[in-house]
C-alpha cells in the first residue's frame, strides 16, 4: 500500500494487537475511504463484500479499538451514529459542514478558529490543544431541491 498504511499496521503491532484478516479488511476499507466519514454500518456494508464471514459486532469492536489506538477519529455529527475517518495526525481537527437533509459531510480544511484560539488563550490564560466545529445546514444539492 503506502508508507502511511505501514505506519498504521506498525501502530497496531506496537500496541500488541494482532492484525487478523478481519481487522486487516476493516483497516483496508477505512484506508481506501480516506476523507470520508463512514459509520460502523457503512464500513460493515463494504467489508462484508470483501470478507463475507465477518459480523457487525466484529466491526464495532474493531472500530472501537482503532479509536482507542488513535488510528481513526470518532465523530458525532448529531445523526444518531458515530462516524469515523482516518487519523492523519493533524495538530487540530478540521471543521465539518453537515447537510441536515441528506447527511452529506463536507470537510473544511482550513483552521478557521486560529485567531479566536489565540484570543481565548490570552484573555483566559488557557492553552487550547484542540477544538471541534460543526456547521449544520443544507448542501448545494439539497438547497436546489
Amino acid at each position: 500500500m503506502s508508507y502511511e498504511y505501514d505506519v498504521l499496521k506498525e501502530k497496531l503491532k506496537q500496541k500488541g494487537c494482532k492484525l487478523t484478516p478481519q481487522r486487516r479488511c476493516i483497516l483496508d476499507v477505512v484506508y481506501d475511504n480516506k476523507g470520508k466519514h463512514l459509520s460502523t454500518e457503512e464500513i460493515y456494508d463494504i467489508v462484508k463484500h470483501r470478507c463475507p464471514e465477518i459480523g457487525l459486532a466484529t466491526v464495532y469492536r474493531t472500530m472501537q479499538m482503532f479509536d482507542e489506538l488513535e488510528i481513526v477519529y470518532k465523530h458525532n455529527f448529531d445523526d444518531g451514529r458515530s462516524r469515523y475517518e482516518l487519523n492523519h495526525n493533524e495538530d487540530h481537527q478540521h471543521h465539518h459542514l453537515i447537510c441536515t437533509k441528506c447527511g452529506n459531510v463536507i470537510e473544511v480544511e482550513e483552521d478557521l478558529l486560529e485567531q479566536l484560539e489565540k484570543e481565548v488563550e490570552e484573555k483566559y490564560n488557557f492553552t487550547v490543544t484542540n477544538h471541534n466545529l460543526k456547521f449544520h445546514g443544507y448542501c448545494g444539492s439539497c438547497e436546489k431541491k
